[in-house]
């Protein structure tokens, strides 16, 4: 390693170790965290955070962005290609800001929208009250199955047609189970609305093979660029070949298509200059996605997650769906006569790192709900497999049903030890 940052700042240099120690040697299970390469890494720390690019390539307002331009458009392309859309926006700080510019794109203040609620399993730019889109847009939100916890797709129609949304949002950061665009389009033409499918956990999934694809369905396209796609921080907006299909409703006065509108939505509606270190960094993320070795580990990823959802539920664990089919779970753990936060704390002191998290219908506070959400694809990229899988879901277990047992938790904690030595991360850095 480098000696630049520690003779600079010991301080930080010394906590970003730590950090990577805590990784090394712990089991990260929340589900919106993996380990990018290192090359994906190599590319984010580089001068190219040193130049400013307000525009897009060969329309920028600053001088000097011969070579920023090719890797913008080499990043477009390689998303272009991957997902198989008609066009990609890869300039957007993060998720969040990804959403916020489609809503600034497609709608105006006051405007309806519908998305799954926050506490169904939704995010929060799909409509929750305290982030902007609650408080800018009508928000109104449709939930999963009291009895199932699934999308309950007939429920969904009845709500759309009710409160006539100009933008539906499927997605979700805490549902276990497949999503059906094809149905959310069907309800999206009925009300003619637009249709955005927020796949930021399981865009890795999508072009793995191991879930639908929205590409043939939806407007607008956006997913983040870590979880399950293993790049670096950053999001993507997509407009499929489809994406003109409501233009001539909302935007009849203008000239722009749906691609053309969220690029201004970008820069000047939201953002200044584009991080290029980042873009870089997608680049190299999507590359990496394109290999044929990907789809082996998207397919790992779930295999993975039905062998630890299948353990968990032998032990007594009462999972939400009864189970999975992606790369998260969802444990009610008040069976176990823990809350959420107890249950993340406790398994935080044996190296095993989840987040509390509320299920459906909850009747305990977000700050303390009563259930966790754990996943397997940061697992998957350190090379576990299902055995594995299932020796973790055993010590989960065990700690669970036994929190204050010091024997039982140090015994797992070993546990923990002897699996990480199994599979080291980044053994490169020193």
């Amino acid at each position: 390693m480098r000696n630049w940052l520690p003779n600079t700042d010991p301080e930080i240099s010394k906590l970003i170790n730590q950090e990577l120690d805590r990784q090394r040697h712990g089991l990260e299970m929340i589900p919106s965290e993996n380990f990018t390469s290192l090359a994906v890494m190599a590319a984010s720390g580089t001068i190219l955070t040193n130049k400013y690019s307000e525009g897009y390539p060969g329309k920028r307002y600053y001088g000097g962005n011969k070579y920023i331009d090719q890797i913008e458009e080499i990043a477009r392309a390689r998303v272009k290609k991957l997902f198989g859309v008609a066009h990609a926006n890869v300039q957007s700080y993060s998720g969040s800001p990804a959403n916020q510019a489609v809503m600034f794109a497609l709608l105006k203040p006051g405007d309806n929208i519908l998305g799954l609620e926050l506490s169904q399993g939704g995010h929060l730019t799909h409509g929750y009250k305290l982030n902007f889109s609650g408080r800018f847009y009508k928000a109104f939100g449709y939930g999963v199955d009291k009895s199932s916890h699934l999308l309950n797709y007939e429920e969904i129609s009845k709500i759309a047609r009710a409160t006539k949304p100009k933008l539906i949002i499927c997605g979700a950061t805490a549902y276990p189970r497949q999503i059906d665009f094809s149905r959310f389009r069907v309800i999206a033409d009925e009300v003619k609305a637009y249709l955005l499918a927020d796949i930021s956990h399981i865009a890795g999934l999508v072009i793995g093979g191991q879930h639908q694809s929205p590409v043939p369905y939806a407007d607008i396209v956006m997913t983040t660029t870590h979880k399950t796609l293993r790049g670096p921080r950053g999001a993507i907006i997509m407009t499929p070949n489809v994406a003109d299909r409501w233009h001539d409703l909302y935007h009849a006065t203008s000239k722009r298509n749906l691609a053309e509108l969220i690029d201004a939505a970008i820069i000047p509606g939201l953002q200044g200059g584009p991080h290029n270190h980042q873009t870089a960094a997608i680049a190299v993320a999507i590359k990496e996605a394109s290999q044929p070795d990907f789809k082996n580990y998207a397919s790992q990823i779930v295999k993975n997650s039905k062998a630890l959802a299948k353990t968990l539920t032998a032990s007594g664990a009462n999972l939400i769906t009864g189970g999975t089919d992606n790369h998260l779970i969802l444990m009610d753990v008040s069976n176990f006569n823990l809350t959420g936060q107890a249950a993340e704390t406790v398994l935080d002191t044996v190296g095993i790192t989840v987040n509390k998290n509320l299920i459906p219908y909850d009747s305990r506070s977000p700050l303390d709900p009563s259930g966790i959400r754990l996943g397997t694809p940061a697992l998957t990229t350190r090379g576990m497999k299902e055995e594995v899988m299932m020796e973790i879901g055993q010590i989960i277990s065990s700690v669970l049903k036994s929190p204050v047992d010091e024997s039982i938790l140090e015994k797992a904690k070993q546990r923990v030890k002897n699996l990480t030595k199994q599979y080291p991360l980044y053994p490169e850095l020193n």
